[in-house]
């Protein structure tokens, strides 16, 4: 399938995939981050259960803090 990640197209060797499955697949690891499919927020207790499909546009933000 293809997706939009962070801007860039992504071509995945599934249908259908969980954000947690994506996150391990791209080997994204940072603990403090945001994931949002279409513009929606996923919160992180739904990463195991939201699927991303064809087409959908996911956006993984990184936050950072500092002094």
């Amino acid at each position: 399938m293809k997706i939009l990640l962070n801007n860039r197209p992504e071509e995945i060797s599934r249908n259908r995939l969980t954000v947690n499955e994506l996150l391990e697949e791209k080997n994204m690891t940072f603990r403090m981050r945001i994931v949002k499919i279409n513009g929606v927020l996923v919160e992180k207790g739904e990463y195991g259960l939201k699927t991303i499909e064809e087409g959908d546009n996911v956006q993984v933000i990184y936050l950072m803090s500092g002094g």
